[in-house]
């Protein structure tokens, strides 16, 4: 046997693909698989039990078409191509959607399609109702609302309004996007099932749900009208009116409805009614039409039967199934609730942080200024103590002069005279010293006071960060207090004798006793003019140190009344007696 005889093999198998309305599949069937076979491996890889409502629709010529289930596929009129395209739909339309539509795949195809065929302008629908069913749409695929999520313009790339809507009216894109996003907002706490199934309550509404239409003329008088034929009866239009139709015949009230060719006759139930009969041209269409005749009416006497048992087990088990994802949705709301309000009080306590950190800051700030204070103070308080030392040390140099000046008004009684009246001089001057060295020293005791204060602000503003940061900070170290000053030393009396004698001088003696008292007076002069420079010199330094202490002393009551916390007090103002009294400590001078 040659090649050439040899007869070509025939395929075993052909492809075919599948559009669903969210999804393409493909598949490869068998050559003898009939249009059962391939509908049944589609509702199947869907997941979907409600079958009675879909089909496979194919595109023949002009038409459409639905896949038969009882004959072969391949000996129907599909495409030659390969792979066959079919598109998965609903060829039945229930007449509620809520009672009827049982799974949830079934009411998401369903709405899939419903809302392909409102944007695509075959069901009419009215521009507020296409905003409400555009906000359930945009509640179905996004979910709740959240303004700091959606911001404007996040529905610019989504198809939500039909064109004629969009003509209709001079509004812009974001104009409309605000307008259903005021009623999406509204929407808050449903699901996306429960948003499907609103919509398609809705659209059932709508004059055009679920009905086909199909061109038809009427018996003898050739007149253009339009059949439509949906899950309650057929009724029949004007070409130019979609929406009321001038006839219709409800399943209930249908006797009989006959083809014969190109002619169809309808059988009222109610005998006294006429016959009422029309024509289609097309043999495909005549045969779409008796299909569509055939399923809606089964449809329409199955809703008025028991359910079976396989509808009652799909109810039970959507009821539960419902019910399940309910009590998930009211957990998830709680878990969210319960997110929300820890997210709350999570920003509550970083802003409390924050306000903590922030007294923290001051708090250290018055710290650093409380130290510095404590610093200035202790500096000045050094000052004041070497001036001190400094002012005792003129002080028993004129102690010093005075003792010499007083041995020297010994030698005679008229230098004695002399030098008591000196001495009485130079004691108003020590006086005066000494009242200066007292106003001096009480000075020094206030300075050492301001420094305590200043010390217990410091642990004050110590104590208050320590509250604040829970952290326990070293105290500062107690600055010591200046030395006391030298115990004074003890008084030293002195007992003055007058003798009366006398003496017969020579005249050369008494030339050179004249001689070495007017030299011992000189002498005297020029020490008690040293010593009133000297007193001078003290009293001016005395002076400019009481004018810069009382300039020092207003800067630190200022900064021990910022580390207080409290208005600053008024400026201090030092005693005159202060040098004195702690010379008079110092036990620089005696009682003469």
């Amino acid at each position: 046997m040659s090649i050439l005889g040899l007869k070509k093999k025939q395929p075993k198998t052909f492809k075919v693909k599948v559009i669903t309305m969210d999804a393409e599949m493909e598949f490869s069937c068998e050559v003898k698989w009939k249009g059962k076979d391939l509908f049944d491996l589609v509702c199947r890889t869907v997941g979907l039990r409600e079958t009675w409502f879909f089909g496979l629709r194919y595109t023949v010529k002009d038409t459409y078409a639905w896949l038969k289930q009882e004959k072969r596929v391949l000996d129907q009129e599909v495409p030659k191509d390969s792979p066959i395209t079919f598109h998965f739909l609903a060829k039945f339309f229930p007449e509620k959607v809520e009672e009827e539509l049982v799974q949830e795949i079934t009411q998401h195809l369903f709405f899939l399609q419903v809302k392909k065929q409102i944007l695509d302008e075959e069901i009419f629908c009215s521009p507020e109702a296409s905003v409400l069913l555009a906000s359930y749409a945009v509640q179905a695929k996004y979910g709740d609302y959240d303004p700091n999520f959606h911001k404007p313009g996040f529905l610019a790339q989504d198809e939500l309004l039909p064109k004629r809507v969009l003509m209709q009216y001079q509004m812009t894109a974001d104009m409309w996007e605000e307008k259903i996003t005021a009623w999406y907002a509204e929407h808050r706490g449903i699901a996306r099932d429960e948003a499907e199934m609103e919509y398609l309550k809705i659209a059932q509404d709508l004059e055009m749900y679920g009905v086909s239409y199909f061109a038809i003329t009427q018996n003898k008088r050739d007149t253009d009208l339009l059949l439509g034929v949906d899950a309650q009866g057929l009724h029949i239009y004007n070409p130019n009116s979609k929406l009321n139709p001038n006839k219709s015949f409800p399943w209930s009230g249908i006797r009989n409805i006959s083809y014969s060719e190109k002619e169809f006759t309808i059988k009222p139930l109610d005998k006294k009614k006429d016959v009422f009969k029309f024509y289609s041209s097309q043999l495909r269409v005549n045969k779409l039409i008796l299909q569509l005749c055939i399923g809606n009416h089964d449809l329409f006497m199955r809703r008025r039967k028991v359910d079976s048992i396989e509808v009652q087990q799909m109810k039970a088990q959507a009821k539960e199934e419902k019910a399940r994802k309910k009590m998930e949705r009211q957990i998830l709301a709680r878990e969210k609730q319960m997110r929300e309000e820890a997210e709350r009080a999570k920003e509550e306590m970083e802003r409390r942080l924050f306000q903590l950190q922030d007294e923290a800051r001051l708090a250290n700030e018055a710290l650093l200024r409380s130290e510095e204070t404590a610093d200035l103070l202790a500096e000045k308080a050094q000052i004041a103590e070497e001036e001190a030392k400094l002012l005792a040390h003129k002080a028993a140099d004129a102690e010093q002069d005075r003792q010499r000046l007083e041995v020297s008004a010994m030698k005679t009684k008229e230098e004695k005279r002399q030098m008591e009246q000196k001495m009485r001089e130079a004691e108003q001057l020590a006086v005066k010293l000494v009242e200066q060295s007292e106003r001096r020293l009480k000075e020094a005791d206030h300075l050492k006071q301001d420094l305590t204060e200043a010390k217990d602000a410091e642990r004050r503003a110590k104590q208050k960060l320590l509250e604040i940061t829970k952290t326990t900070y070293p105290l500062i170290a107690a600055y010591s207090a200046p030395p006391a000053p030298p115990a004074p030393p003890e008084a030293t009396d002195f007992a003055y004798e007058s003798a009366s004698s006398r003496l017969d001088f020579k005249d050369s003696d008494m030339k050179r006793l004249s001689m070495e008292i007017e030299r011992e007076r000189l002498e005297y002069m020029e020490k008690s003019k040293h010593l009133q420079d000297q007193l001078k010199e003290l009293k001016t330094e005395i002076e400019s140190l009481k004018l810069e202490e009382q300039q020092q002393q207003a800067g630190v009551y200022s900064l021990r009344s910022e580390a207080r916390g409290y208005p600053p007090e008024p400026a201090y103002q030092p005693h005159s007696n202060r040098n004195s009294a702690y010379m008079s400590q110092m036990g620089f001078f005696e009682e003469v």
